[in-house]
């Protein structure tokens, strides 16, 4: 994708519901990635950072942690969507989160992104986005996950 979908104002999101986002660029997870977020999550279960033992697991290897894969929303919202005009933007949380199949180490993933719901909540708009996180070669998604994020209307 090659630009963000462009709204100038919160209030520009409001029925927009439904409004396909695109996909993102492909973005490899790469074993370094893995063994950084188990270090920062303290997670080190085997399924993801022993290579050896994983080999021979359902697998075949190592994995991605199903939060690494959800915590890539954060990267690729941006390249999905801009709200300008807001007095400022927050993540408000993320709901119906599934992990739908295991993102093997070495994988290349991207963002299919979806205006699900827009509502107005004293003086700001919230978003909910639907991203659905793609592997490369797989027919079943990595991710499905529904971000919300309010958008405070500039006074």
């Amino acid at each position: 994708m090659d630009n963000p979908t462009v709204f100038e104002t919160p209030n520009a999101l409001l029925g927009q519901e439904g409004t396909d986002l695109g996909v993102t660029e492909w973005f490899t997870i790469g074993q370094d990635r893995i063994d950084t977020f188990a270090e920062a999550t303290e997670d080190r279960q085997w399924i993801h950072v022993d290579a050896e033992r994983a080999a021979s697991s359902v697998f075949g290897g190592t994995i991605a942690h199903g939060f690494l894969t959800l915590g890539l929303f954060a990267y690729f919202i941006p390249q999905l969507i801009t709200v300008n005009g807001a007095a400022m933007g927050i993540n408000a949380g993320v709901d119906r989160v599934r992990f739908l199949t295991p993102v093997r180490a070495g994988s290349r993933v991207r963002a299919r992104g979806e205006i699900f719901s827009v509502e107005e909540k004293k003086g700001a708009v919230q978003l909910i986005l639907r991203l659905t996180i793609e592997i490369e070669g797989s027919d079943k998604p990595a991710c499905v996950g529904d971000s919300l994020a309010r958008y405070v209307v500039a006074s």
